[in-house]
């Protein structure tokens, strides 16, 4: 099993940007494909990007292609999200995840940090 922990979270102006980031610990961080998603009051999770074991393959949803980013550093245990410019409809709890599987071969995510606030003001 391993434990996630997300921070860099907080309130920005629009037209900002944030990095958050997930260090993982609890077994060999190069076995999980690592995903970011969010939730916004009274909406459904949704995924925002995610990355394989190596970064060698990167997805974003299409609300965030070019402007977001996310990224791993396998030497510190860590996942990224570089999110520039911020929009008012970013604002959400943003989660970071891992899957039991080094690959992007399917949706499911098995282990869940507890969150970040983002709030973006406009």
């Amino acid at each position: 099993q391993v434990q996630l922990v997300e921070s860099g979270g907080g309130l920005v102006q629009a037209g900002g940007s944030l990095r958050l980031s997930c260090a993982a610990s609890g077994r060999t961080f190069s076995n999980y494909a690592m995903g970011w998603f969010r939730q916004a009051p009274g909406k459904e999770r949704e995924v925002v990007a995610a990355i394989n074991w190596n970064g060698g393959t990167t997805r974003y949803a299409d609300s965030v292609k070019g402007l977001f980013t996310i990224a791993r550093d396998n030497t510190k245990n860590t996942v990224y999200l570089h999110m520039n410019p911020l929009q008012a409809v970013d604002t959400s709890v943003y989660y970071c995840a891992a899957r039991e599987n080094p690959w992007l071969s399917g949706p499911e995510f098995h282990y869940w940090g507890q969150g970040t606030q983002v709030t973006v003001s406009s």
